[in-house]
Order: C-alpha cells, then structure tokens, then sequence
C-alpha cells in the first residue's frame, strides 16, 4: 500500500500511512492510540481508525510536542514525476572486484539479487523480489537495489556492501521503517549510507528525527527525487546529506529535482548496471533516475574513502569539479 496523499499546502501534495504518527510524546496521544514502538529517537504510534493524522499533528504541535505524520518514501517518486519509463534489458557490462577496500557502504534499497556481481554480499534475508504479487510481471521498482548496488561497485569495485531491505519491490517504504533500519545499522562500522529513496513532508518541514539518527553516519548520500521541480525532497534536502541531482549529458536531466538545496549532479540517464535474471532480463538493464546519479556519487566518494576520513571526502566532492547553479557539483564518473 503506497499510502494516502494529503495536501495541507496547495500544490504540495505528500504521502502519508494513514493512521501513523511520528512523535517525541507518545503520552500526548494515549487515547488514539493502538500500538507504540520506538523509532530511532522517536515513538511511532498507530492509531484508532479515522483519526485524522494531519489535524492531530498541528494540535500536538500548537502543545509543543515533536510530532509528523509518517510519510511514505519512494524509490522511484514516479508518482510526482519522473522518467516514464521502466527498466530495459541490456547486455552485460564489464565489473572486476579488484582487491578489498576497508570502506563499506550501506545500501537501503529493495535489497540484492543473486547477481555473480553481489557473490559476497547476496543473503536470502536481502533477496531482491522481482514479482511480489505473483501476476506474471515484474514488480515496478525489482531489481532497483541490485541496479544501485551494482553501479556502486563499478565504481568502487573493492568496497564492502551492506545491503539492508528497506524497500519493497514496489520502491515503498516509510520514515518510521527507515529510522528503525539506521538505528540499527549504527552499531556497525558503516563509512557512506546510500539512500536512493525519498519523499516530499506535508509541510516540506525535515522529516522528524531524521537528522539526529543521520548524524551518527560519517558519510550520507540521497537522491534528490525524480521531481523536476525545486521542492525539497527528503532525506537529501537534509544539511548534512549530500543530495545528487541527474545530469542528461551536461545540463540537467527532464525528471531531475534541482535547487540551492542540491549538493552534486552525475549522469543519470540510459545507465548500465546488474539486474535481475528473470523473464527477458538476463542480469542486466539500462535504467534512469536520480536514484542512479546518487549512487554512482557514492561510488566516487567510497574511492576517496580509502585515503581520507569520509567527512574529509565529501568535502573533497563538493569542491572539486564544476559547479552548475541549482545542481550543486559535477561528479564525474563512467556511465
């Protein structure tokens, strides 16, 4: 289920789960609420049927209580733009893993397929599903992790993976799942977080607790959302996050989001990576979105990883290359 759209500000549609809240006073909602669970630094609470999310937020709020409805994230926001296409099948392409790098990069994505790529990394618990609902075609967002994760190596063919499921094979997931995911993944030694996944908020306020629970990563690259438009999309409008728009050659790709809130841009359009075997794909597709732009960023600062501090490379990125206005630094990296 992707959701319910709401519109509070005209214009500015958003997705929520109905019936969720994101909260710091979950003792402020007692008596709506059903069940209650910690969220990294904050609770998510279900609600009684029919409350409605978005009036009970601005009352919590109008109490000085932390409160958002739990938004929905996309992998693809093909719902508020973005390349009208699917994947298609391509030939396969050239991937040599080199020796290890002590970097490791995290990806929060629909998970791996049992790509001879991801060898290493592949484990049932992180199967990438090509059809969930069993109706003869695949799902719209299959092979989306596999797709990101392979263009990460390409790039940084010694790095370790750490592929976490977040996503279904849709490209759905929410806030509350991502913060739990991140509250997990920071007891490992975890150098670059690659998030090619996003939504809009309902009042294009930063997600509640994102931030705080982003902060205890070194390195955090989003992709700035299939929007075409200025509107902050999160997590990459987050200060710390570096937001990577798509570039369609040397300006900017139709589908990509852009504004003064995009950190770098890399080419993302017609991209080659691993895929899944199924049907008339036989482990490889060509695909765009700014989803790819960012993680093919992330391969490039993984490279820097192994000379410097992550927090040292990002700085490294985001002054070296081209500037372009409303689409941050131009990333150069092989297509």
């Amino acid at each position: 289920m992707r959701g319910r759209l709401v519109e509070p500000l005209p214009g500015r549609p958003a997705l929520i789960r109905p019936d969720e809240l994101l909260t710091s006073s979950p003792e402020a909602v007692g008596r709506w609420a059903r069940e209650t669970a910690a969220a990294g630094g904050v609770h998510h609470v279900r609600l009684s049927p029919g409350v409605d999310v978005v009036d009970l937020t601005a009352a919590l709020r109008d109490r000085g209580h932390v409160a958002s409805p739990n938004h929905v994230l996309l992998g693809q926001p093909l719902l508020f733009g973005g390349p009208g296409g699917m994947p298609v099948p391509a030939r396969a392409v050239p991937y040599e893993p080199g020796e290890p790098w002590d970097v490791t990069v995290a990806v929060l994505d629909t998970g791996l397929a049992p790509h001879p790529w991801m060898a290493r990394w592949y484990r049932d618990e992180v199967a990438d599903t090509p059809d969930a609902d069993g109706d003869g075609v695949l799902d719209e967002q299959a092979g989306h992790g596999t797709f990101v994760a392979g263009l990460i190596l390409r790039r940084a063919p010694g790095v370790a993976l750490r592929a976490v499921r977040l996503l279904d094979s849709h490209g759905v997931s929410d806030e509350a799942a991502l913060l739990r995911a991140l509250a997990r993944l920071r007891r490992e030694r975890v150098h670059v977080v690659n998030l090619s996944l996003g939504g809009h908020t309902f009042d294009d306020r930063p997600p509640v607790g994102l931030a705080e629970t982003l902060a205890a990563f070194p390195a955090v690259v989003a992709c700035a959302g299939n929007t075409a438009s200025s509107r902050p999309f999160w997590p990459a409008a987050l200060p710390r996050v570096v937001a990577v728009a798509a570039l369609d050659g040397d300006g900017r790709a139709s589908f990509s989001a852009y504004g003064p809130w995009v950190d770098a841009c890399a080419p993302g359009v017609g991209l080659t990576s691993s895929f899944l075997d199924h049907a008339e794909f036989h482990g490889y597709a060509r695909w765009s979105g700014t989803s790819f732009a960012a993680a093919g960023v992330t391969g490039a600062l993984a490279r820097l990883c192994r000379d410097v501090p992550p927090a040292e490379a990002v700085r490294r990125l985001l002054r070296e290359g081209r500037q372009i206005p409303d689409l941050g630094v131009a990333v150069a990296v092989d297509r």
